[in-house]
């Protein structure tokens, strides 16, 4: 009998000792298995006589109760200590103040597109608004551009599916082709808007945003459109001694027509690299209205005449903040759009 005592306090110290769940099954095993400790035990039980088996089997059986007793409690304690590493290990500590939402801004783009708008109507000018979504006539032909004209191929864009002749407009222009059909000179505007084409780069996007200016009056001269733009210009960098210059450039919607460049924001125009080391940055283009752009929605060009103007509001957004790729702008990325705010 003392053998079958020393058994359960041989397997009770074992498993109290041991601190692996799979380590504890093997040592179950050594116990309690078909070759095991206790199973031997009982297989010995039929070599004794009746009354001597009777007495041992009872011992034996009460031994193996008591240490599956032990095991089980090694199991329950095992589990309980693995689950307290897991609920420390994933605890949340509810002494922390909460995170809480963010606050948000806006787009940069916006940003530019407001400050554009207020530095206009500051002058006079009012802002218009189109349609996204154009006709061809809208878009191309009252702008002094018919069909094959070779200018199209510089508004490579995209065309709506089983509606002939629209397509999303490829400039801001049609704003002022509309605003002109229901409204009488003088006519001061500038318009904004998205605008469409087959473009993407780290300095061109398939959708970019435009701002085109238009003055009509009796007496608008080439004067007239260097003093507005020169002077928005040093408003919007904030820096009065900045320099334009006007290059002859061709535009089917004016003539003549010309590039507008201005000093590098940047150099002061003494040349960097982000003007090239030119001491100029590309601005804008411009001209005074061709009159069969007049004569297309019904103003009188022998009476009237006026000026146009288009630039990118992505790019002053991007001069402005020094930002070298254009579609930052357009992914969504909250750790760029958040320095804004």
């Amino acid at each position: 009998m003392s053998d079958i005592e020393h058994l359960v306090e041989q397997a009770t110290a074992e498993f109290s000792g041991i601190s692996d769940a799979a380590a504890l099954e093997q040592a179950k095993a050594r116990y309690l298995g078909k070759s095991g400790s206790v199973t031997e035990l009982l297989k010995g039980l039929g070599k004794l006589d009746p009354e001597e088996r009777k007495s041992t089997g009872a011992a034996i059986n009460s031994a193996k109760d008591r240490i599956e007793q032990a095991l089980n409690a090694r199991r329950d304690a095992l589990r309980h200590a693995a689950l307290e590493m897991q609920l420390k290990a994933e605890a949340l500590d509810i002494t922390l103040p909460g995170r809480g939402m963010s606050t948000g801004g806006l787009h940069p783009v916006t940003r530019t597109l407001e400050r554009i708008e207020a530095l206009f109507r500051s002058i006079g000018f009012d802002v218009a608004d189109g349609p996204e979504i154009e006709d061809d006539f809208h878009n191309f032909t009252a702008l002094n551009t018919p069909e094959n004209h070779p200018a199209r191929s510089m508004h490579d864009t995209f065309y709506l599916e089983n509606a002939p002749g629209l397509l999303l407009r490829t400039h801001t222009s049609p704003i002022q082709v509309r605003y002109m059909e229901t409204h009488k000179p003088p006519i001061r505007i500038i318009a904004p808007g998205r605008v469409y084409r087959v473009d993407s780069d780290a300095t061109h996007s398939p959708m970019f945003h435009q701002v085109e200016g238009l003055w009509i009056d009796e007496d608008v001269s080439f004067a007239d459109l260097k003093g507005v733009f020169t002077d928005f210009l040093r408003n919007f960098f904030e820096k009065p001694d900045l320099r334009t210059r006007f290059r002859p450039s061709f535009f089917p919607f004016t003539e003549p027509s010309a590039e507008i460049d201005m000093s590098c924001v940047f150099c002061n125009g003494n040349g960097c690299r982000v003007c090239s080391h030119t001491g100029w940055l590309e601005i804008a283009g411009s001209g005074m209205v061709h009159p069969n752009v007049l004569k297309a929605v019904g103003i009188d060009s022998e009476k009237y005449i006026g000026f146009a103007f288009g630039m990118g509001p992505d790019r002053l957004t991007m001069l402005r903040y020094g930002v070298n790729d254009l579609r930052l702008f357009f992914e969504g990325d909250l750790r760029f759009l958040s320095q804004f705010r």
